[in-house]
């Protein structure tokens, strides 16, 4: 019988490193060191919401203007200004085009898709992408390269895509390559574009970071790819494909108690 003294004793058990030297609980392991069954382990823990088997990893942001600078991204999504266009920009670098060397036995009933342990890398590219906030269209562009001078030359293609006079937010993270002296001088050519810096180490707070782990699900992880051409081509395709039915991504953040304060640290957790 689950008596309260039998589940604070598990509970209890539960917060503590097994005395083995392994990192944590299992079920049946627990059981075994407390002389209980595995079935009453099981349920103080689904009662409780405990997951030992389960790891999540944060960042914590050192910056000091953390939560400025985050008001600041999330009020674009938000309540973005009238009749100005919102781009969250980033790039993926160094996304490898690779050949499986064996072939690929396909799914069939009670058998998973298999892939060859071996493989051929054919090179590597860079993919820039800009989504529109408001209508969660992605442009995209390839690159052999990741340089600032790239970089620069995506903003163009970005700015392109807006009437003349219409004013532009772009949301980006602290990379090196954003800051130049190439960037600077865009900036100062372009007065209607104004840059968001996400963070330290707060990436997530920039929406293409969803869309880049999409596409490296749905194409990259488990594509085959001949060359590098072979593999701008599918990501282009895939690209096209995306926005041509694209909806906004829904930005909200509604658990506050998913925060991480450390001393006077003060990040979000993600």
């Amino acid at each position: 019988m689950l008596t309260p003294a039998l589940r604070a004793r598990i509970l209890s058990a539960t917060r503590r490193k097994p005395s083995d030297g392994s990192t944590h609980w299992s079920c049946r392991k627990l059981a075994s060191a407390l002389g209980v069954s595995k079935d009453a382990v099981h349920r103080v823990w689904q009662e409780a919401g405990l997951k030992p088997h389960r790891l999540e990893r944060y960042m914590a942001s050192d910056d000091p203007d953390f939560e400025s600078k985050a008001a600041d991204i999330l009020g674009l999504y938000l309540h973005p200004p009238q009749h100005a266009a919102v781009f969250c920009v980033d790039e993926k670098t160094a996304i490898q085009a690779l050949d499986r060397l064996d072939p690929v036995l396909p799914l069939s009933p009670g058998r998973a898709e298999r892939h060859g342990f071996e493989y051929y890398r054919h090179g590597t590219l860079s993919l820039y992408a800009a989504l529109n906030t408001a209508t969660g269209r992605v442009h995209g562009k390839t690159a052999a390269r990741h340089t600032s001078r790239e970089f620069v030359s995506f903003l163009n293609e970005v700015l392109a895509l807006c009437p003349p006079r219409q004013q532009v937010h772009i949301i980006l993270d602290n990379l090196s390559a954003h800051k130049t002296q190439a960037v600077h001088d865009f900036l100062r050519q372009h007065p209607r574009v104004r840059f968001h810096f996400t963070p330290t180490y707060s990436s997530w707070l920039n929406q293409v970071e969803i869309w880049f782990a999409k596409i490296e699900r749905d194409v990259i992880a488990r594509g085959i790819f001949t060359s590098v051409s072979d593999l701008a081509r599918k990501l282009r395709r895939y690209i096209n494909a995306y926005s041509a039915h694209a909806q906004p991504i829904q930005w909200k953040y509604s658990d506050p108690t998913r925060r991480i304060r450390s001393n006077e640290l003060t990040a979000t957790g993600h």
